[in-house]
């Protein structure tokens, strides 16, 4: 039988997808992306850390954008919009923004000093006067406005972040210092993220997300639903301020008609903090797929799964699971007919990858 849902009639329609590698977790992610995409005129952005969604954004005409040090697609993280936060002054929430990025790049393991924050929160507000002044695109700050204004400052902790900030404003990781220049705006946007390092990958991740952001926002208004789908979730969720702007941001989501789904492999950074926990809380739907002996304890203390549930999460094949709908529990097994099209540009198995984006 078809499990049809509708997440929209959920209290809270934020989902997550939740397995071993395998398991799973993306083929899921791409049924739902589909179904949507036919059946609704939602608008979608997938953040893929893997490069596993291109062939199927393509076919549905999407936007793929690639952001690599070697591409010339480029998208500005400074770019905000008049709808960007439910308060009189929209700046409060881009500044935790760019206070999230400047912990990645200058924090390390103690994070960002007092001083530090400070002076970026007080650089973010003067670098915005021009754009407020008169919104157009070429008065949208850059990176580099912010490092310049760093170094205008008295403190020696803004020049110590502004010299942090060099290597992504004038060095050899400069992408993000750019203005926005592909369309963001398509019905469908895959952010392909595959080719940053493992550090400006997480940069990336945050920089999509504050996109998606504003994407939802601006839908709002025109009562629009935006359904967001992060791969490799828990890679945000590692350093504080990131994982405080993701909270955040998970929090937010409903109330604009934002739909996100976050997928990941690791449990335990999803419970890492109770903060963090807040994304399982703020949370109606979950499939849980195979999972590790480990995760399937944390999962069952935290959802009340009962010891027979959990047979459907133990050793259990590809796209066989638990899916958490409100108060529902349903088991399920997803045998997806594999002499279909749109299986050969959803599979992410090795041999059979490269014969679905040539088609």
């Amino acid at each position: 039988n078809l499990i049809m849902v509708d997440r929209k009639k959920l209290k809270n329609p934020n989902g997550l997808i939740l397995g071993t590698p395998g398991s799973g977790k993306s083929f899921s992610a791409k049924r739902e992306i589909a179904n949507a995409f036919l059946v609704t005129d939602d608008d979608i952005i997938i953040n893929d850390p893997e490069g596993e969604y291109s062939p199927l954004v393509n076919r549905l005409k999407g936007q793929v954008i690639k952001i690599s040090p070697n591409s010339t697609q480029f998208i500005n993280p400074m770019d905000i919009n008049a709808n960007y936060s439910e308060e009189d002054n929209p700046l409060s929430l881009k500044a935790d923004l760019i206070l999230s990025l400047c912990e990645l790049v200058v924090g390390g393991k103690e994070g960002l000093l007092p001083v530090e924050k400070t002076v970026i929160d007080r650089c973010v507000h003067l670098i915005y006067r021009k754009y407020f002044a008169n919104p157009c695109p070429e008065n949208m700050p850059i990176l580099e406005d912010l490092y310049n204004a760093l170094l205008q400052q008295d403190e020696k902790e803004a020049h110590h972040v502004a010299t942090a900030l060099e290597i992504y404003v004038k060095g050899s990781l400069n992408l993000f210092n750019h203005r926005t220049n592909v369309n963001v705006n398509n019905r469908i946007v895959c952010y392909d993220i595959k080719e940053l390092g493992k550090q400006m990958k997480k940069l990336g991740m945050l920089i999509v997300q504050d996109q998606v952001w504003g994407r939802v926002t601006a839908n709002h208004s025109s009562g629009k639903s935006t359904r967001y789908y992060m791969d490799e979730m828990h890679l945000l969720l590692k350093e504080e301020q990131t994982a405080a702007y993701s909270v955040e941001i998970w929090k937010r989501f409903r109330k604009w008609g934002g739909i996100p789904t976050g997928l990941t492999q690791n449990v335990k950074d999803l419970l890492s903090s109770r903060e963090v926990e807040n994304i399982f809380e703020n949370s109606d739907m979950i499939i849980m797929l195979n999972q590790a002996a480990g995760d399937r304890q944390i999962l069952a203390k935290q959802l009340n799964i009962s010891p027979h549930q959990l047979s459907y999460v133990t050793h259990s094949g590809e796209g066989e699971g638990l899916l958490f709908f409100g108060n529902v529990i349903l088991p399920f097994v997803d045998r997806f007919p594999t002499d279909l099209e749109l299986y050969r540009i959803m599979t992410t198995k090795l041999g059979e990858v490269s014969e679905g984006a040539q088609k």
